[in-house]
């Protein structure tokens, strides 16, 4: 089990490493204090233009690649492979555990993103397939209402329903799936206050049903 632990830690603290807030100290901002007040992506596209959010795109996907795709099968000094530890169960702890570290980064007093962009970064390693529902529903929901926030709780909501459909004998990825999904809909909540409130700001060169 510390094969586990240890690696559930490491893929953690790589969550904490935000791309807007180490490419905002280069920048001289911390856009937490600007826009919406979030540490993620869209935030970085509305405050700081699309060069700033995409570097902030790269490094938070990136963490997500190394921590899923690397980290589960690495054989590390004093750690080793346990053979008792079930590979599947093992790369969905890393996963959650980058998301969940984006969300709550140790490095910047537990206060970041909102994790969509880090989890789909996971997902393109657990199940690249499964990018092609999520972002679909996410594309069709901000092209009917204009709320990036709706569509990425509904595209990843999308998650343990293509698990179950296609891997129903991966508890697991099914696992995962209602977690995260459940996890993003919790950390988008001021989305959903702001929605129900009427001035959640919507994406209108996406949304195709805007007042004209």
């Amino acid at each position: 089990m510390l094969e586990l632990g240890f690696k559930a830690l490491l893929a953690y603290l790589l969550g904490s490493v935000l791309g807007s807030l180490w490419l905002g100290r280069l920048r001289g901002v911390d856009i937490r204090t600007q826009g919406s007040g979030n540490a993620g992506g869209t935030n970085a596209l509305r405050t700081q233009g699309w060069v700033f959010a995409l570097g902030v795109v790269v490094v938070d996907v990136g963490k997500a690649l190394l921590a899923v795709g690397w980290l589960p099968g690495a054989d590390l000094p004093g750690i080793g492979l346990d053979p008792r530890v079930d590979r599947d169960w093992l790369t969905v702890t890393c996963a959650a555990a980058v998301v969940f570290g984006h969300v709550y980064p140790v490095w910047h007093e537990f206060r970041g993103g909102k994790g969509a962009a880090t989890l789909l970064g996971a997902v393109a390693v657990l199940a690249p397939q499964a990018l092609v529902p999520v972002l679909l529903v996410w594309l069709v929901t901000v092209m009917l209402t204009g709320y990036v926030g709706l569509g990425t709780m509904l595209g990843t909501a999308t998650l343990p329903a293509y698990f179950a459909l296609s891997a129903p004998g991966r508890v697991p990825l099914l696992v995962f799936g209602l977690v995260l999904a459940s996890f993003i809909v919790f950390t988008h909540r001021s989305n959903l206050q702001r929605m129900r409130a009427g001035n959640e700001n919507r994406a209108r060169r996406l949304w195709l049903l805007r007042p004209r």
